[in-house]
């Protein structure tokens, strides 16, 4: 998320970052939003309905003005009907080479497996779990003697870069392609 932030900041950047949403109030990069002077909202989930949670998460985001959503370090399935709405216009990052290594553990699984790369992924999210298109991926040498940790921190760098790159493709061939129609 502070990758994305940062990379706003750029002039020539095609988009802003509106609002940062998290279902834990606690979570750390609220206040790193509210320092650098973006909105923040925050619900913890507990007690509610999935869907229910999810239509107040849409409500702010929409009445924030977003146009997308850029998922970073959102850790909690959504409903098929809020990935619905959103249908299109939602990223996330993902650190696997997908579709190699969906959900959790993807770093301990590519080291058990005894691969030679992993790696991080930008996909448009979909109802199924990490299953949509890939719209760019960086590789990640796996090095004699990493552990989960180390080859995390090396693509959490990757991750940083290949992230706000693929949104602004991804925005801006976006904005191009309503200015076609």
């Amino acid at each position: 998320m502070a990758a994305l932030v940062y990379a706003a900041k750029r002039p020539e950047c095609p988009f802003e970052i509106v609002l940062v949403a998290a279902n834990d109030p606690e979570a750390a990069g609220l206040a790193f939003a509210q320092a650098e002077g973006i909105a923040t909202f925050a619900l913890s989930h507990r007690g509610m309905k999935r869907a229910e949670f999810d239509a107040v998460i849409d409500a702010e985001v929409r009445k924030a003005g977003a146009e997308y959503i850029a998922l970073a370090g959102y850790m909690r399935l959504l409903s098929p009907e809020f990935v619905g709405k959103w249908e299109g216009r939602m990223l996330n990052i993902h650190p696997s080479l997908l579709p190699k290594y969906k959900g959790l553990d993807t770093h301990e699984r590519a080291l058990a497996a005894g691969d030679k790369v992993g790696g991080c992924s930008v996909h448009v999210v979909t109802a199924e779990l990490d299953d949509g298109p890939v719209l760019g991926q960086t590789k990640v040498a796996i090095i004699p003697g990493d552990t989960p940790d180390s080859l995390a921190a090396r693509t959490l760098i990757a991750e940083h870069q290949l992230y706000s790159r693929v949104l602004a493709d991804y925005v801006t061939r976006g904005r191009n392609e309503q200015v076609a129609r």
